[in-house]
């Protein structure tokens, strides 16, 4: 219960930080946006398009552990991942919250959770981020972008909102190594220590979600029944 606590009061804090406590919205943010949306990227900081499609990548890591994770929970995974595309760790947050400690699959996955679980899906991953961290220090202006982080709400917000999702991601990963029989504590904290790429070498190297029939006894109830 702390721990659902602890998530509410995180989502609760964290919004209305970026409504009542962010530095404002620039004139120029729509536009700035769209920009970045439809990859007219010219006159714009390399670390700002970067960091804009770094925050695409991060909801599909997420997702190799969401729809696994969410198979089996009271609530669905689907809306919050598919939230999560569009505002982060906003949409991340309440599923935390929501969620039951979960450290086994039950039933089988289907294309879509087999193409989640996938180590090439994370080799894909990690080759999109190194090309998107290489552009964005490739022609990098620290100081453009500690004046909008400064100056600017939807670079301040969006920067935490990373942020936010490295340190998250802990959360569900303990879990998902249970599922897979990886028993590691040095594993964990490495990878939950290292942004982004941490998450992405587990995405790489993790062995498949066994699968297993809904109708499996376990041993416990064999023994209650005899």
């Amino acid at each position: 219960m702390a721990r659902k606590i602890a998530f509410w009061l995180l989502w609760v804090g964290f919004v209305s930080y970026a409504f009542f406590l962010a530095p404002p919205n620039q004139p120029d943010t729509f536009e700035l946006i769209k920009d970045l949306s439809t990859g007219k990227w010219e006159g714009i900081n390399t670390l700002i398009v970067s960091l804009f499609n770094i925050m695409g990548v991060w909801p599909i890591i997420y997702s190799c552990l969401l729809f696994i994770d969410g198979k089996g929970q009271k609530i669905p995974a689907w809306p919050f991942a598919l939230l999560s595309f569009g505002v982060g760790a906003f949409a991340i947050l309440p599923y935390l919250a929501l969620r039951e400690r979960k450290r086994e699959f039950i039933g089988q996955k289907n294309l879509f959770l087999k193409l989640l679980d996938s180590r090439w899906t994370g080799v894909a991953l990690t080759i999109g981020a190194i090309a998107l961290v290489a552009y964005g220090l490739q022609g990098a202006n620290w100081a453009d972008y500690v004046q909008q982080f400064q100056t600017s709400r939807f670079i301040h917000v969006m920067s935490l909102d990373f942020c936010l999702l490295c340190l998250l991601f802990p959360a569900l990963l303990g879990d998902d190594m249970a599922r897979r029989g990886i028993n590691n504590s040095a594993l964990f904290w490495a990878v939950s220590l290292l942004p982004l790429f941490g998450p992405l070498a587990y995405l790489c190297l993790r062995p498949p979600t066994p699968e297993s029939s809904a109708d499996v006894v376990s041993p416990k109830q064999q023994a209650a029944s005899t």
